[in-house]
């Protein structure tokens, strides 16, 4: 008979954690649809801060991953451990590669993407192989023109740094104690807020390339928000409020929604926000939710939904948007006709994320826990 040892046991989720991830994954995507009108201005995008939704993602995973492994550590190995998480993330890495690689030619673009018609298949398969291991490409490799780490999935690079950091928490971080970890919280916030405040852009777009520039844009990005995260568990001060859920989500909606702060002459501006956001108003966001309740079945339902969909919508989307910028900029689609076709994209996201869930990543993370993470009794 196989048994799951008692240690290694599903704890109980913390369920409003789970749909406020699959709210910023739906305003993620809604800012990559309503990004192809902006004319690729960052201070001129609707939903103007949807990519601190990353962010987010990165503080949520930090402060799941200590809840579910913090006091596993006298019992579980970190070979076990790597192996969770590979079943948990590496089912639809493989999915969002191949999605890319079949729609990868429909988004030919001479003004777009200028590679992808003098693309090999060869080529083209060669790249999606290497992205079902996360292994970033050189920019020698890009087969697209947008220079990234993941071309046929450019959200992959994210995922590439949620692995570093969970490398990071298994081999250094788990070991910390609370007041060490919390000096270290406070160095990356410091980095954080002087990138923001004083580099060159004002925002923390970027992360997806491997040059200098992107790849410390992407280790700042994740040091803080995924280590505040663990702090945050570690530290269990939740906060607790009726409507929770109503409450954060809308927070999360505020954040991200709104417009760039201070145009081009004072970038800093909108570094101070783009601060403010991360390292106190996630945090605070996360404390609420953790220490919420649900009451109702329908609040219980939508949740369990968001939650369910969140990750496969987030790896999966990216090639329908590929498609979609590429024919609102070849075609000058004015934005009232594009947002239908838009709406269309959004909600085809969503039905393949669900397809990819309940098809593929559920059934194949079942048979991957069952043959390696099960334990035969003796």
């Amino acid at each position: 008979m196989n048994q799951t040892p008692a240690y290694l046991e599903s704890k109980s989720h913390y369920k409003i954690l789970d749909g406020l991830r699959g709210v910023a994954a739906l305003l993620v995507v809604a800012f990559h649809v309503l990004e192809a009108n902006n004319g690729g201005s960052r201070f001129a995008q609707i939903i103007n801060h949807g990519y601190l939704a990353v962010d987010f993602f990165f503080l949520l995973s930090g402060f799941v991953v200590a809840y579910a492994y913090d006091d596993r550590w006298g019992k579980m190995g970190q070979w076990e451990f790597y192996k969770r998480r590979l079943v948990r993330l590496q089912p639809m890495v493989i999915m969002g590669s191949i999605i890319g690689a079949i729609f990868f030619y429909l988004q030919a673009s001479p003004t777009v993407f200028p590679l992808i018609s003098a693309t090999p298949v060869w080529k083209m398969l060669l790249v999606m192989v290497i992205g079902f291991t996360l292994i970033p490409i050189p920019i020698s490799m890009d087969i697209r023109g947008w220079q990234e780490m993941h071309p046929l999935d450019g959200p992959a690079w994210s995922l590439f740094f949620e692995y570093i950091a969970n490398i990071l928490y298994a081999v250094i971080v788990r070991r910390f104690s609370k007041t060490v970890l919390a000096i270290f919280v406070a160095i990356f916030a410091g980095l954080l807020i002087n990138y923001l405040v004083t580099g060159p852009q004002g925002d923390v777009i970027g992360g997806w390339s491997i040059n200098k520039q992107q790849l410390s844009i992407g280790f700042i990005r994740l040091l803080y928000p995924f280590f505040a995260g663990v702090l945050l568990s570690r530290l269990g001060k939740l906060i607790h409020i009726k409507s929770a859920f109503a409450v954060c989500s809308i927070l999360v909606f505020i954040v991200l929604a709104i417009p760039r702060i201070g145009g081009p002459d004072h970038l800093w501006m909108n570094g101070l926000y783009e601060a403010f956001v991360i390292i106190v108003m996630f945090p605070l966001i996360v404390a609420v939710g953790a220490g919420g309740e649900l009451t109702g079945k329908t609040a219980n339902k939508v949740c369990k939904f968001f939650g369910e969909i969140s990750y496969p919508i987030y790896i999966t989307h990216y090639p329908l948007i590929y498609w979609y910028t590429a024919w609102v900029i070849d075609n000058k689609v004015p934005m009232g006709y594009s947002l239908c076709i838009g709406t269309l994209v959004l909600v085809s996201s969503i039905v393949i994320a669900y397809a990819c869930l309940k098809l593929y990543d559920e059934p194949v993370r079942e048979w991957l826990r069952k043959r390696f993470l099960v334990k035969k009794a003796a």
